[in-house]
């Protein structure tokens, strides 16, 4: 049985600092709810004496969560340490975290002490929160920026005075991997007591290091690590807890470590957290980002779909991924695209792949990326797809009051036919326009996801508009470009009643074909 990892997760606390707005206390506690399901061991949900609305958080968690240990954040100060206990009071167990820096630059820029009133405070601090509870953390604040000495020696102190965790931050995102690796190393070498204690580290990604940092720590023998769901925090943000994770999961045979984590749960919990706390994920972000297992080369696509070892670490279905998904460019090859042939259920004997395959990369090279209605199209409509624009919006005219009404009028042209209508709604002008437009080609449509780009800056930047919709339990992608916002959500939604409406044709044929 392979030693366990400690996961600390400080999304509730250090990642929340990083936020432009703070969040309500329903919304800490949905986080919470969140990671307790995770499996995730201690969650830092708070620093209470900090506001009357911390406190109130940290209280209402700690009467919820049942699985987790909980944890709050205190300065060295009596009053901190005080108000940190009666929050989690209503907890089983909980761990109070106390903090102090460390570091010669910030005992004299910022504290105006000498060491041995830094290790007194330390000391004092640490008994007054045993009081209340048997599981104390100290972390020595810019601890990687700490004499080697001083560290060493206020460690032992500590941990005599009954620390279970001492932490190691690398508060400003200063070390290397074998620079952090060196310090935790050289704790173990050179404090007699260290065995008594977790060694943890709480890395910052200033550096980009930070995730690289607190796996070298678990190499030099560090069993807690520190960070948050999605490396939100403080400046460039924290160690991404759930690349930490994945990276003990799949370099097991290296790192010799587990974890507690439900893994499954992963991608649901980061997706909640990026959605409550505005803060989305990049599409290249590791294990969570939507592009970490999608594949455009033709190459990979067609090693996926034989093996998916061939060119994926991880089963994105063991982090809660739905599927793997292979994007239609024009790099993709023709493995791809018999792929999404067959996905949608065709055979290969119901269209010829050359020619498919020679029209699909000329309409990549125009449109950018193919979906699979698009194949479609090309395979029993038009190669070329000149003529599918069924649908051009003529005029369209938009009155709206704030906190009221919003009424539009549209002018379509439907084929050769002209049809105008309008609609009243309390949800704003898009919304008007787009029920006008569904009152016109009665396509039963929900739309899943509508998302504003800003291209370019000042009055001549663009607004793009990005939306999916569901018709009859099937994805449909649209695209709007215009100076005014309401414009290019109003061709956004064009975009997308043109692919229905091409859909619609392919069907027809299909079903005169068979007969």
């Amino acid at each position: 049985m392979n030693p366990k990892v400690i996961i600390f997760d400080t999304t509730l606390r250090d990642g929340e600092q990083a936020l432009q707005a703070s969040l309500s206390v329903k919304e800490k506690l949905q986080i919470a709810l969140c990671l307790e399901k995770t499996g995730i061991d201690i969650m830092e949900i708070g620093f209470p004496v900090s506001s009357p609305g911390d406190f109130k958080s940290v209280q209402t968690i700690s009467k919820n969560i049942k699985n987790s240990r909980i944890c709050s954040l205190a300065r060295c100060v009596e009053k901190d340490i005080d108000i940190a206990a009666e929050a989690m009071s209503a907890s089983d167990s909980f761990r109070i975290h106390v903090f102090l820096a460390t570091s010669t630059l910030h005992m004299e820029s910022k504290l105006k002490k000498n060491f041995n009133e830094i290790t007194d405070m330390a000391i004092y601090s640490v008994k007054r929160a045993l009081r209340y509870t048997d599981d104390v953390e100290f972390s020595c604040e810019d601890a990687s920026r700490t004499t080697m000495d001083n560290l060493c020696r206020i460690v032992e102190k500590l941990i005599n005075s009954g620390v279970k965790t001492i932490n190691i931050p690398d508060t400003v995102g200063y070390s290397i991997p074998n620079e952090l690796s060196y310090i935790i190393k050289n704790l173990f070498e050179r404090v007699p007591n260290i065995h008594k204690s977790i060694i943890s580290v709480h890395c910052h990604n200033d550096l980009g290091m930070a995730v690289g940092n607190s796996i070298s720590a678990i190499q030099a023998g560090a069993r807690q690590i520190e960070g948050t769901i999605n490396g939100l925090g403080e400046r460039a943000g924290n160690t991404a807890l759930e690349e930490i994770i994945m990276a003990i999961k799949v370099r097991e045979d290296l790192l010799g470590v587990s974890t507690n984590i439900n893994y499954k749960e992963i991608y649901r919990t980061s997706q909640i957290i990026s959605r409550i706390c505005n803060m989305p994920i990049p599409a290249n972000k590791a294990i969570v980002g939507s592009n970490a297992f999608s594949h455009s080369s033709g190459i990979h696509q067609d090693g996926v779909l034989k093996n998916r070892e061939n060119y994926e670490i991880i089963d994105p279905i063991s982090i809660g991924f739905k599927r793997v998904k292979l994007n239609l460019t024009s790099r993709s090859g023709r493995a791809a695209v018999k792929h999404y042939m067959s996905e949608m259920g065709y055979k290969d004997t119901d269209y010829n792949i050359n020619e498919l395959y020679s029209d699909f990369l000329k309409l990549a090279d125009k449109k950018g990326q193919v979906f699979d209605y698009d194949l479609e199209s090309l395979a029993f409509i038009n190669k070329q797809q000149d003529e599918l624009e069924h649908f051009s919006l003529q005029f369209f005219s938009v009155q709206s009051i704030s906190n009221g009404l919003s009424t539009a009028s549209v002018k379509l042209l439907c084929g050769k036919k002209v049809y105008i209508e309008s609609s009243t709604t309390s949800n704003g002008p898009v919304d008007a326009i787009y029920q006008a437009l569904n009152r016109i080609t009665h396509f039963p449509i929900i739309l899943k996801k509508f998302e504003l780009t800003a291209k370019g800056q000042g009055k001549d930047a663009l607004g793009q508009v990005d939306i999916l919709v569901e018709y009859k339990k099937r994805k449909f992608h649209g695209v709007g470009l215009a100076t005014d916002i309401i414009e290019s959500s109003a061709k956004a939604m064009i975009n997308v009643l043109n692919n229905i409406w091409q859909a619609k044709q392919v069907n027809k044929k299909l079903k005169k074909l068979k007969k």
